[in-house]
């Protein structure tokens, strides 16, 4: 999952599956551009150590916490 990403390492987006947390996330995630093969990288973790993330899709950044990170399934390029 996006959570065994290090910091700066490019990553493909294989699937999101929420299999015990709100199946509103898959649909939120899918919308924001957590597609299948798109390229991800994982730009900043949480300085707390709380499991959050930064993450870059296309031009964009997304804060995720653990739990919504934990749902998307990652292969590394």
């Amino acid at each position: 999952s996006l959570t065994d990403i290090g910091i700066g390492q490019r990553c493909r987006i294989a699937e999101v599956n929420p299999q015990q947390e709100p199946a509103l996330w898959s649909r939120w995630l899918t919308e924001i551009g957590f597609i299948p093969g798109e390229p991800a990288v994982v730009t900043a973790r949480s300085p707390w150590g709380d499991g959050g993330l930064v993450v870059r899709i296309g031009s964009s950044n997304f804060a995720l916490r653990r739990d919504e990170a934990c749902c998307v399934s990652v292969r590394s390029l």
